[in-house]
């Protein structure tokens, strides 16, 4: 079993929600609001233990940094505050982040709203994690009426995108466990064996490489590969099919997905051709990651080799997506994304083609941003695999 890496420090997290206070600040919001999820992981460390309807929120106030005019700053906000049911906070005082934040907890029978309340500012804005319960908003809502709140994917949809050294690690070493999985799922019989079974074999390989949790293992054989997000199922794979195989899941906390398309037996000419026609569109779309490029320009290089090879029709998804806490956030790689490429960004090249009723071809690596280009962060061969 490969070696945990360290774990981050209170530091690291007090550093994260500084950030997100700052950023705040920029985009003229009062502060930010955390519910359970992947943005309190990744800010606080802290996961509970249980979904449960009582209020557990992480209040972050906007502050300026240090060195901005203070002339035109406000005063300095109160630092972060994890408001937790009473029961919860012994858990939560034992998250890595704790000691860089304040922690106030609140029994039965208390109003959770009004111990919250006095947090906020009473007519600011507020951006929220996407997950937050809506009676919980509601709720604070209505204790200050003139709040409003916007969604963190669309106030600040970079918070998470930028990797530091630590977490890029991370990333990386979840890549090449899928890539180890990958390997190994290529010595596996597909003719003969369902979808499922398939499916099956990827989810035990991710965990015996280290993953602590599987998101998905598409196994989209035939037509079913026509699909992009086929569900593995009770159908037989047979010789002669295409074998979408899209899987990933977290290890260390940190994302891996990646894809390759397979074939049982001899392909055919068609299968090579569309195969070879997706492998050179995402070498382009690898060839457009650079650091001040808009996002869209990854897709406008993948997407440009699918039309001239007639197929633009048959690619029916974005190019990409982030990943890091989660498998799938911003930023995203598609048209209309101009936010420019940072060193650090972590995220998926993944163009397909799917042909209705017979097979498709997808080929994904995560790839991330660096001082003069991209860097791929799954490397095993993009050709297309002959299985038996």
């Amino acid at each position: 079993m490969p070696t945990a890496p360290p774990p981050f420090t209170a530091d690291d997290y007090r550093a994260r929600m500084a950030r997100a206070a700052r950023s705040a600040a920029d985009a003229g919001l009062a502060g930010v609001l955390v519910a359970p999820g992947p943005d309190l992981v990744y800010l606080t460390g802290y996961r509970p233990t249980a979904d449960t309807e009582r209020l557990t929120m992480l209040v972050v106030p906007a502050s300026r940094a240090p060195d901005q005019d203070r002339a035109e700053a406000p005063e300095q906000a109160p630092g972060p505050v994890l408001v937790v049911p009473t029961l919860e906070a012994p858990d939560a005082a034992r998250a890595a982040g704790a000691a860089a934040l304040t922690l106030c907890d609140w029994t039965d029978g208390k109003d959770p709203y009004a111990m919250t309340a006095p947090l906020l500012d009473p007519a600011g804005r507020f951006g929220v994690s996407d997950n937050a319960w809506a009676m919980h908003l509601l709720a604070l809502q209505q204790a200050l009426p003139a709040t409003s709140y916007v969604a963190l994917t669309e106030a600040l949809p970079m918070l998470r995108a930028v990797k530091d050294a630590r977490e890029l690690a991370r990333v990386e070493a979840a890549g090449a466990a899928a890539d180890a999985t990958y390997e190994e799922i290529l010595k596996v019989r597909f003719a003969g064996r369902r979808e499922t079974d398939v499916a099956a074999d990827l989810a035990v390989l991710l965990l015996r490489h280290g993953h602590s949790q599987v998101d998905f293992t598409v196994v989209g054989s035939g037509p079913n590969g026509a699909d992009p997000h086929h569900e593995a199922g009770e159908r037989v794979i047979e010789r002669g099919d295409m074998v979408v195989l899209d899987f990933g899941g977290l290890k260390d906390g940190y994302g891996s997905d990646t894809t390759r398309t397979v074939h049982v037996g001899e392909p055919g000419a068609e299968e090579r051709r569309v195969h070879e026609v997706v492998r050179a569109a995402q070498q382009a779309g690898f060839e457009a990651v650079r650091p001040g490029a808009a996002c869209q320009e990854v897709d406008r290089a993948a997407r440009a080799v699918v039309e001239a090879a007639g197929y633009g029709e048959y690619f029916i998804h974005r190019t990409g997506h982030g990943i890091g806490v989660t498998t799938h956030e911003p930023p995203y790689m598609i048209e209309g994304e101009d936010r420019p490429m940072v060193p650090g960004m972590c995220f998926s090249v993944e163009p397909g083609i799917y042909l209705p009723g017979r097979f498709g071809v997808r080929i994904e690596d995560i790839v991330t941003v660096t001082e003069t280009g991209g860097r791929r962060l799954n490397n095993t061969p993009h050709g297309l695999a002959i299985v038996e």
